[in-house]
């Protein structure tokens, strides 16, 4: 029934003074590094680590993310149409069938995490900081930044969900008056309570570093994995295919969080025993 469906067609733009305009999305992205920052910098301090190489990391970090989600788009969503546009790949502009400026619409998680890693990688080596606490402390924030990036998508209609008849189904009517899964709140929900689990288990357990690196890239991306089945397709060639682009891509990051999880597994040395949390 009609009644038990969310019609949906916010405004994307929040402020408009006509020489700028403040977007839901840019809002959010916004947050989430602020966000970041301010959890990062307590643990950055007790490590007896300088605020400048926080701030220098948070820029690396908004960089990677931006384009390596950018090419991850393109290259793995979007290849046949780039591959003959490769400036357009680089530049927020078409150039055919006219000149238009249309920003930097196309953007994949995936690949801003591909980047983002790399981009840790180097910072450690060049700051002299253990990889395996950075990657840890990164882990303990990115769920938190994944949500408010969600956010954003719903506030825009974009990486909407397959039709439903569920009673919270949203009607996209930027998209259609079809009522369909909101998979972008689905992903937001759960980075939202990985976040908060993440905080828990880095409290009360002494695991070895980087275990809380594996542990989150394998819950993030098979959650990811599962919500992919209530998302539409985001590029026409994945039709053809038994699981869509965002499945394919999750696989390796499950396998390397495994991996990391194996190699840095915590057996034997829980701080507390689970009955006693439970008290």
């Amino acid at each position: 029934m009609m009644i038990h469906q969310i019609f949906w067609n916010p405004n994307e733009i929040i402020l408009d003074l006509g020489f700028y305009q403040l977007a839901w999305y840019s809002l959010f992205f916004l947050i989430a590094f602020v966000s970041s920052y301010f959890i990062l910098k307590k643990h950055f301090q007790k490590a007896g680590l300088q605020d400048e190489q926080l701030g220098r990391l948070i820029m690396y970090v908004i960089f990677a993310t931006i384009i390596g989600a950018r090419l991850g788009h393109c290259f793995f969503y979007d290849w046949d149409y780039y591959s003959d546009h490769l400036l357009e790949i680089i530049l927020p502009f078409t150039f055919d069938p006219r000149f238009e400026f249309v920003g930097f619409r196309g953007l994949a998680s995936h690949g801003g995490g591909i980047a983002v890693i790399l981009v840790l990688i180097i910072f450690a080596r060049k700051e002299q900081i253990d990889l395996w606490w950075l990657l840890d402390k990164m882990a303990l924030v990115v769920p938190l930044a994944g949500a408010c990036i969600r956010l954003g998508n719903l506030m825009n209609s974009e990486i909407i969900g397959k039709p439903a008849d569920v009673p919270w189904a949203f009607i996209f009517a930027k998209v259609d008056m079809i009522p369909r899964h909101p998979g972008q709140l689905y992903e937001a929900i759960f980075y939202l309570v990985l976040f908060f689990f993440l905080q828990y288990f880095d409290k009360v357990n002494r695991h070895k570093k980087g275990f809380l690196f594996g542990l989150y890239l394998v819950c993030t991306f098979i959650a990811r994995f599962f919500i992919e089945f209530l998302k539409i397709d985001q590029s026409d060639f994945e039709a053809d295919l038994l699981l869509n682009m965002g499945q394919l891509l999750s696989i390796p990051f499950i396998l390397l969080g495994i991996g990391i999880m194996v190699l840095k597994n915590t057996s034997g040395q829980v701080q507390k025993p689970l009955a006693e949390l439970m008290d």
